[in-house]
């Protein structure tokens, strides 16, 4: 009589290929990442033909050396679609198992539920890093290649280019981890999505740089961040606004996901499905 043997434990790089496919099976998160992602390169050509008009409307000279604009290469309104959409998203992975009844199958196959939301951010951050940097290079070349029209494009090399890029590839799995370890702790999809909304995108208009105290709580978010490490210029000491260093806010880049996750990881090992 031969005794039964336990069943082997699931290896994490099983768990990031079993999110994986789950990930890829869903067309919609395609769908949306492909409409996002010409959205925000839109976004930049539009900015980049309204400067390109601008300059030509005032006779720049060919041979004045070209500055960096910024915001021709990485677009606000693009941007900010591209960091609610990331959120979202990153969410969904995990509230719409919760949604569905589908965390418990998942949890009886893999008891080690941390091993779980740490296998799904994995694959979120791949993703989205990919998506981030298809995205942010596509941007600046659109940009800088209406630009050079009036001699205003600059290489990627130029200075600030290369900050502002990295910023912005970035931004889309910073966002994405962020929404994922929201999910785990609200569970419900409307509340999830409001609150991934009101943090990212609304709370840092509440507070102004006129204060310390308010200039550190809006420097502590990461739109903020994203816009200071993208911006091309130095604080002026003599300005009354406090303005946040760039050391800073590649701090800010970093804690957000990681206490998002940490704090998820932790709650999740606790808490009854």
């Amino acid at each position: 009589m031969t005794t039964p043997t336990a069943p082997t434990p699931a290896r994490f790089a099983d768990l990031i290929a079993s999110e994986w496919t789950k990930t890829r099976s869903l067309r919609s998160t395609w769908w949306t990442i492909a409409l996002t992602s010409l959205f925000v390169i839109g976004s930049a050509a539009v900015a980049a033909i309204a400067d390109y008009h601008d300059l030509a409307a005032a006779g720049t000279s060919a041979h004045r050396p070209a500055d960096f604009r910024p915001w021709d290469a990485c677009p606000p309104s693009g941007y900010m679609t591209l960091t609610l959409v990331a959120a979202c998203v990153g969410a969904i992975t995990i509230v719409s198992e919760y949604s569905s009844g589908l965390i418990r199958t998942t949890t009886v196959a893999v008891p080690a539920r941390g091993s779980v939301v740490l296998a799904k951010a994995t694959v979120t951050a791949a993703l989205w890093i990919a998506v981030g940097a298809v995205v942010s290079t596509g941007s600046f070349l659109v940009s800088q290649a209406i630009l050079s029209g009036q001699h205003a494009g600059v290489s990627i090399t130029h200075a600030g280019v290369p900050r502002a890029l990295v910023a912005s590839a970035l931004l889309a799995p910073v966002c994405a981890l962020t929404g994922l370890g929201l999910g785990v702790l609200i569970r419900h999809s409307a509340a999830t999505m409001a609150t991934c909304a009101f943090t990212l995108l609304m709370l840092p208009t509440v507070f102004s740089q006129d204060k310390r105290w308010s200039a550190d709580i809006r420097h502590a978010m990461i739109f903020s961040a994203w816009q200071r490490l993208v911006q091309n210029w130095q604080p002026d000491p003599s300005s009354r606004t406090f303005t946040a260093t760039v050391a800073a806010s590649r701090i800010v880049y970093g804690l957000w996901p990681l206490i998002a996750l940490t704090v998820a990881v932790l709650v999740v090992r606790k808490r009854d499905v």
